[in-house]
């Protein structure tokens, strides 16, 4: 019989692309084991410490940053703010006792795993790009197991240790009961005309904002109306822009995104890897702008997987000023192109990815308990 999960610890954040997989973990766990205990483990002052106890789990946050790469000797303070969180992530894995400790990336993932590695207690990654960044190559040696969203991940982990399940996403979002007029008439536009949807994460991408904004009227014309969430940033540029342009909306965050994405007929996007798989599960054609501003450039390569099994389009960052807007535009102008693509993302989909993820959990902490 399988060891009951009683006490799990789940680290990481930073962006939503990994809050939203741990948080979705979490509620995997739950449905499985609804007296399971939850720790959450943050970064203050990043969003998951807002975001988590949102939720309804409690979190502890490190004080831990990330490192300046450019300015070189800023890092004497991040050190000296590693070695603060190594210590309270030894005593809190060590006072919470899991059975299991979980890391979806971001800064605080590192010393929360490291301890609970040096501890004894069993790990497991999930790893959301197909490129990883630093602290989970180094965590992999040791990890019992590797979860992952895209194959030739073997340069980097053990690959015994390595699952293909996908990441997890928003449950909200694989619910929505809404046809795609009826979603577009709920969000206030017209039912009958198609919608462009432009997402560019809870900052803002401004890049992708500006070209956007220059191009409001080109999408207008071109037949479709435009639902943009701007992020924090570029508020006022959007609200200019689209102030005398019927059958458009920008606001900074869009609640109900289940419903938005399933009104859009195309979405814009940056290629962070939980939009990709949400794009992927959803079945919705996309533009990607992948971020320049990201470790290793693994935007540009989730992007491009895409883009090899012609399953999305994709516009450089520095090309998006002229490039963008008439991409969008050029699919309007096509819907077979459209349904192409959207049965080409669709393939591409891995499902259930929590519920995998927690088999997983349950393979390792019984194989541990029983030694």
């Amino acid at each position: 019989m399988t060891t009951p999960i009683r006490r799990v610890i789940i680290s990481g954040g930073g962006t939503g692309g990994h809050i939203f997989p741990a948080l979705s973990i979490a509620g995997a766990l739950r449905r499985r084991y609804p007296d399971v205990d939850i720790l959450f483990v943050g970064a203050d002052n990043r969003m998951e410490m807002q975001r988590v106890p949102a939720a309804g789990y409690p979190i502890v946050g490190l004080p831990v940053a990330g490192f300046d790469r450019k300015r070189l000797w800023r890092n004497f303070r991040t050190l000296w703010l590693l070695l603060r969180s190594m210590r309270k992530a030894r005593k809190t894995v060590r006072d919470f006792r899991p059975q299991i400790a979980i890391g979806v990336g971001g800064y605080c993932s590192g010393p929360t795993l490291k301890a609970a590695q040096k501890l004894g207690v069993p790990t497991l990654i999930q790893e959301q790009n197909g490129y990883p960044g630093v602290t989970n190559k180094l965590l992999g040696s040791k990890a019992d197991a590797i979860c992952v969203a895209y194959e030739g991940t073997e340069r980097f982990f053990p690959a015994d240790r390595i699952h293909l399940t996908g990441n997890p996403v928003r449950e909200s979002l694989l619910h929505c009961a809404l046809t795609p007029a009826q979603a577009r008439e709920k969000l206030g536009f017209d039912p009958d005309r198609p919608l462009v949807l432009v997402v560019g994460g809870s900052l803002g991408a401004t890049t992708v904002n500006k070209a956007i904004a220059a191009g409001v009227k080109d999408i207008v014309a071109a037949g479709a109306q435009l639902l943009w969430q701007t992020g924090k940033r570029d508020t006022e540029l959007a609200a200019e822009s689209t102030a005398d342009v019927p059958g458009t909306r920008a606001t900074q965050f869009i609640t109900d995104m289940d419903v938005a994405y399933r009104a859009a007929d195309i979405v814009v996007s940056r290629a962070g890897a939980g939009s990709i798989s949400e794009l992927q599960l959803l079945g919705k054609p996309a533009v990607l702008v992948p971020s320049p501003n990201v470790t290793e450039d693994h935007q540009r390569k989730n992007a491009l997987a895409l883009v090899a099994r012609d399953a999305a389009v994709m516009v450089e960052d520095a090309a998006a000023a002229t490039g963008l807007v008439p991409a969008v535009t050029a699919l309007l102008a096509d819907p077979g192109r459209r349904e192409a693509m959207s049965r080409a993302i669709s393939a591409m989909a891995l499902r259930d990815s929590d519920e995998r993820i927690v088999d997983i959990i349950e393979e390792i902490i019984d194989r541990h308990e029983r030694k």
